[in-house]
């Protein structure tokens, strides 16, 4: 049987349909050698058999979830010189290409050859089909050689009728339950008023820009260090580096971190694409990387954001994407994102017989951005080196925010490369 999508993946697809910011997921290498055509080649021929071959098909019948099915459309594989410096730059612009997750192909390979020699690949996907673990699996994956995934076929109408059967009666049963809770309990009716006074206004800090990025690497052993001697964790760390990046001067109030929760290992199914759920940790001016750690603990101990007063998440699956959008607003969005992707597969070592030199992972928000969200950071750790990937709505151009990463960076003692 073929994947229905999750709530979550849902979400996502309504951001690709317009309703809320576009996301991509973009993973980077570099490599020390020249990867040939052949090869990329092959290796796009084993991502379109792998996790990301599939698109999302509709229900035949109404009340049914959307469909995951596998296709094994692909882009031609684009092929660029660029120069030594302009890595990033293009590394954006492949961010901001078209994917499909509906009409297909979902995902896009490309390279680029930068003068003085190396590889520079680009892999860019609907958040619709994978998040960033998935990601990382679906390219592991592929450079092992593992043989194609089983993602099902073509599902009929009854199927599609069974499963409309079964979210109905769970979302009926657990409306009957949300509406009695909100009958004995005045804390359920108060968090149900708190959800729609928020939905219904758009918040102040709202930014319209183009995202600007940046990505840098810093030697793993000396963040870790540092993370032990402030009292924190490599996590912790993170979230207090890019607090403090995103912080504007003279800005005194607390800024709220909305951080990804990876779910995978729960009860989630085998073919939802974006398997994680988000908690929220407040930063203020003056918490040290130890305030940041014991934060971060009571939120990962503390329920994920989801939907309020005991009404089920699935409901949104049974109403029109406009209906959706307005119920939800901008799930997720804070004044800051951080996702710590973490310790990325040992496969991802070399392409085509030549050394990744690095890589990064990162969601890409194409063109014009609105969002209440300042600036974005994912971090991953490969070999000796974790990488720090910024996008920022709140920063003048790539090079102020390259100058205040290292600077930041620099009053925790730690050297940054910038890419």
């Amino acid at each position: 049987m073929s994947a229905r999508l999750s709530v979550v993946d849902e979400m996502f697809l309504r951001t690709h349909r317009g309703w809320g910011t576009p996301i991509v997921m973009q993973g980077l290498w570099r490599t020390d050698g020249e990867v040939t055509a052949s090869t990329l080649d092959a290796l796009s021929a084993d991502f379109a058999r792998g996790p990301l071959g599939r698109r999302v098909v509709r229900p035949r019948i109404p009340g049914a979830r959307p469909r995951f099915e596998p296709s094994t459309d692909a882009f031609p594989v684009e092929d660029a010189e660029i120069q030594a410096g302009a890595v990033l730059a293009w590394a954006d612009e492949q961010g901001s290409l078209s994917v499909d997750p509906e009409r297909g192909p979902a995902w896009r390979l490309a390279c680029a050859r930068p003068a003085g020699g190396g590889t520079v690949l680009s892999l860019v996907c609907s958040h619709v089909i994978a998040d960033a673990r998935g990601l990382a699996a679906a390219i592991a994956a592929a450079l092992r050689g593992l043989p194609p995934s089983d993602q099902g076929g073509a599902e009929g109408a009854v199927a599609d009728m069974w499963d409309a059967t079964r979210l109905a009666r769970r979302v009926t049963e657990g409306t009957v339950r949300a509406v009695t809770g909100l009958v004995v309990s005045g804390a359920r009716r108060a968090e149900l008023r708190r959800f729609l006074h928020v939905s219904g206004n758009a918040s102040p800090g709202t930014l319209c820009h183009s995202p600007v990025s940046a990505v840098l690497d810093v030697d793993a052993e000396r963040w870790d260090a540092a993370a032990e001697q402030a009292g924190g964790t490599p996590n912790s760390l993170f979230l207090a580096v890019v607090a403090e990046l995103a912080r504007r001067d003279g800005e005194s109030r607390p800024l709220t971190i909305s951080v990804p929760m990876d779910l995978r290992g729960a009860a989630t199914s085998s073919g939802t694409a974006n398997s994680v759920a988000m908690v929220e940790v407040d930063v203020g001016p003056q918490d040290t990387v130890a305030d940041v750690r014991a934060a971060s603990r009571a939120a990962f101990s503390a329920p994920a954001m989801t939907s309020p007063a005991g009404f089920p998440e699935e409901m949104l699956q049974l109403v029109p994407d406009r209906v959706a959008h307005a119920l939800t607003g901008r799930p997720g969005e804070r004044d800051v994102l951080c996702s710590n992707i973490g310790p990325l597969p040992e496969a991802l070592v070399s392409i085509g017989g030549h050394r990744a030199t690095g890589i990064a992972t990162r969601a890409v928000h194409p063109g014009v951005v609105t969002s209440r969200t300042r600036l974005s950071a994912y971090l991953s750790r490969f070999g000796g080196s974790y990488t720090l990937a910024l996008e920022s709505l709140d920063s003048p151009d790539h090079a102020a925010l390259r100058e205040r990463a290292a600077n930041v960076l620099a009053r925790h003692r730690l050297d940054a490369r910038s890419w």
